[in-house]
């Protein structure tokens, strides 16, 4: 954690340069080596379709858009996404993983659907796919977890009736779902691999939803 309080105070291309190897050794390796191993234990779980090599995101901040011009994130994200028809096609997530002076966050899914995906997701809900998503969800939410949209649109879209009874899922604008907390005497210990992968393993139901009903 030390490397992300000194980040944080240093802020600059001249730092981050000096330390990017640290970087590299200190979280990008050991996030790909878990990352890795918790994939093997998900292949079978997902077959027949493959999952892609897992990755590490990109530790720059988008600044186009935004009013903080912070140059680097202050956490490391990983995921490993469920392969298309090519397997360089990654959609859904299996595992996201979030680590460092930021919350801690864990999840399956897919965040924001692109423009197809936005209107096989609404097509899904209101027909018969929809009433098996509602079980899924309500068998997560038994259980611990956190499944519904990243962000919502304040209405139900036009063209679906407001009283419709999955109205709300109309509303998504993608569809995750959060783990529980990661135990404090788990974080940044060997054993989180086992934790990870059987949390994956029963979200695994919503993920395979997505892609068989959204592509």
């Amino acid at each position: 954690m030390q490397f992300w309080h000194e980040l944080a105070a240093h802020m600059s291309k001249e730092w981050f340069a000096a330390n990017k190897q640290r970087y590299q050794s200190v979280w990008v390796d050991p996030t790909m080596t878990l990352l890795r191993e918790i994939a093997r234990g998900l292949a079978a779980v997902y077959k027949p379709f493959k999952l892609a090599e897992p990755g590490v995101l990109r530790i720059y901040r988008d600044l186009r858009f935004s009013a903080d011009k912070t140059p680097y994130k202050t956490h490391i994200a990983g995921v490993i996404r469920l392969g298309g028809a090519r397997l360089a096609e990654a959609g859904n997530a299996v595992l996201y993983l979030h680590l460092g002076l930021d919350e801690e966050y864990v999840g399956v899914g897919c965040y924001q659907f692109d423009a197809a995906k936005v209107a096989r997701w609404r097509r899904a809900v209101v027909g018969a796919p929809g009433a098996a998503l509602l079980r899924i969800i309500a068998n997560l939410r038994r259980k611990g977890y956190d499944p519904g949209g990243y962000e919502s649109y304040a209405r139900v879209p036009k063209g679906f009736a407001p009283e419709h009874p999955r109205a709300e899922l109309l509303k998504y604008k993608g569809l995750i779902c959060g783990f529980p907390a990661i135990p404090a005497d788990l974080l940044y210990q060997p054993k989180l691999a086992r934790w990870l992968l059987a949390h994956a393993k029963a979200t695994a139901p919503l993920v395979l939803w997505l892609r068989r009903n959204l592509g």
